[in-house]
């Protein structure tokens, strides 16, 4: 009986001790644990508020003159014949009155004197542009200079002594940073939202010039041209864009760098226009199975797949099937980093430009040319087909030599769903004949394009690699 009470005893004292240490590893944890606290965007909001301003655009649109003899018809009549109201509400010219469609959007401070930046689509087009401010006086703005490859507007209104927003750098932001955005969704001024940023460095399909930061910070109509600040109240962004499948956010948000867009803005005070470096080559990313070809230990760079005539890279030596890694400095680790990067650098001034020829590093030497807007929009419509849905390219007499063809006009790019693309023509193939017509230059393959019957099936004839194919091409 002893015996047994003692073991009672001593089970129960060792079920003590268990319950004891126990709860002090509890108490230990719960002591560990971290204090998760969320950040508080009042006084950001309370700071900032004042620097941002609400934009809205007027367009007039000129209706249909009404010809003498129809003014005064009946309305039934006037919107049968003409599409417009009534002969009541004309002008004496029989003109009616203009009709003014508006957009809004929002913007921010940047001087005292009253420069202000927004996006270049929020004012594209607009006759008049209104800005109110934070304590809800309106001023007529004008529109100093427009950018529409930034998407960055400079606007001035006539005022003094303004609060400013204080600029930050993009170049400090990281993934998984706090950021805020002020501004004016479906015409709800002041709005505040907020978010992380996402990711660095994004390039959009359109918008070559332009590495976005992305955020989940909701961003509606509305938003656009509004400040995106830092947990410093510094703004690091411009919000310019929404992917969206219903018109509202879904959580993917595009910024544009604040670097970015101060230098454009001080270009368009300046000079009215931007100024961009021009390289002239075509290029594509490096995949996986490319980079083991060219002997690389992982992708990486831009592979350039052709030069322009008489362009930049042309006159540096850069041949097509180089990989460009580093231009002025700078690592070019996706073919996406080349064109902001040739963008931002200075005209006419040598750069060094670091490419992989033959599976050996070297260094060349380019003088960047300046983007012409009217110049390149000339040169790319001059190579490219829309009937076709490609962009052309002259094909080297080295390599129609090689390959023993008398002419041929090469492909740069084809579009997704096009005639081109449904055919099964790729990228670095060579045109030799349509419909049994010889390619002998961009613009005979153009006439030929153009001249081709539509709606039913013709033979086209390509080179790609060593190997010699038809193809049925339908024009549409």
């Amino acid at each position: 009986m002893k015996v047994r009470q003692q073991l009672n005893v001593g089970v129960l004292g060792v079920c003590l001790l268990l319950v004891l240490a126990l709860s002090n590893v509890s108490a230990q944890s719960a002591t560990l644990q971290p204090t998760v606290t969320l950040p508080d965007f009042s006084q950001l909001a309370e700071e900032n508020s004042p620097v941002v301003v609400n934009i809205s655009t007027l367009k007039k649109i000129k209706q249909p003159t009404i010809p003498p003899q129809f003014r005064g018809m009946p309305e039934e009549m006037l919107r049968y014949f003409f599409g417009i109201p009534n002969g009541d509400g004309q002008s004496p010219h029989g003109q009616m009155p203009r009709e003014q469609v508006s957009s809004l959007g929002s913007g921010f401070i940047i001087s005292e004197d009253g420069y202000i930046i927004t996006n270049h689509h929020v004012v594209a087009d607009a006759d008049d542009v209104i800005v109110k401010l934070n304590n809800r006086r309106e001023l007529k703005a004008k529109v100093v200079g427009s950018d529409e490859r930034s998407d960055i507007a400079l606007l001035k209104i006539e005022a003094e002594d303004l609060p400013v927003a204080k600029i930050g750098s993009s170049e400090t932001l990281k993934v998984g940073q706090w950021v805020m955005a002020i501004g004016e969704p479906f015409g709800l001024d002041y709005t505040v939202t907020h978010g992380i940023v996402s990711a660095l460095g994004r390039a959009l399909p359109d918008d070559t010039y332009v590495p976005f930061i992305q955020t989940d910070v909701p961003i509606n109509p509305g938003n656009s041209g509004g400040p995106l600040l830092n947990m410093k109240g510094e703004v690091v962004g411009v919000n310019a864009q929404i992917y969206s499948r219903s018109g509202g956010s879904v959580g993917l948000s595009f910024s544009i760098p604040i670097d970015i867009a101060m230098d454009v803005a001080e270009q368009l005070k300046e000079k009215g226009r931007v100024v961009r470096g021009f390289l002239g080559v075509g290029v594509q990313e490096v995949s996986g199975d490319l980079a083991k070809s060219f002997n690389m230990e992982r992708p990486m760079g831009a592979l350039v797949t052709s030069t322009g005539k008489n362009s930049a890279a042309a006159e540096a030596g850069i041949e097509p099937g180089d990989i460009i890694v580093e231009f002025d400095g700078k690592t070019i680790d996706r073919s996406a980093d080349l064109p902001p990067v040739v963008g931002a650098s200075p005209v006419n001034k040598p750069l060094k430009v670091k490419v992989l020829r033959n599976g050996h590093y070297k260094v060349l030497t380019v003088k960047l040319k300046s983007l012409d807007e009217t110049q390149l929009a000339m040169d790319e419509a001059e190579m490219q087909s829309k009937t076709l849905g490609v962009v052309l390219e002259e094909v080297p007499s080295k390599t129609l030599s090689k390959l023993n063809l008398p002419f041929g006009v090469g492909v740069a790019e084809v579009k997704k769903d096009s005639a081109a693309h449904k055919a099964g023509i790729l990228p670095g193939d060579i045109l030799v004949t349509v419909n049994f017509k010889p390619a002998k230059s961009i613009a005979d393959l153009l006439d030929i394009i153009e001249a081709a019957p539509k709606g039913r099936s013709i033979p086209v004839r390509i080179v790609r690699g060593n190997r010699s194919v038809f193809l049925p091409l339908v024009l549409n």
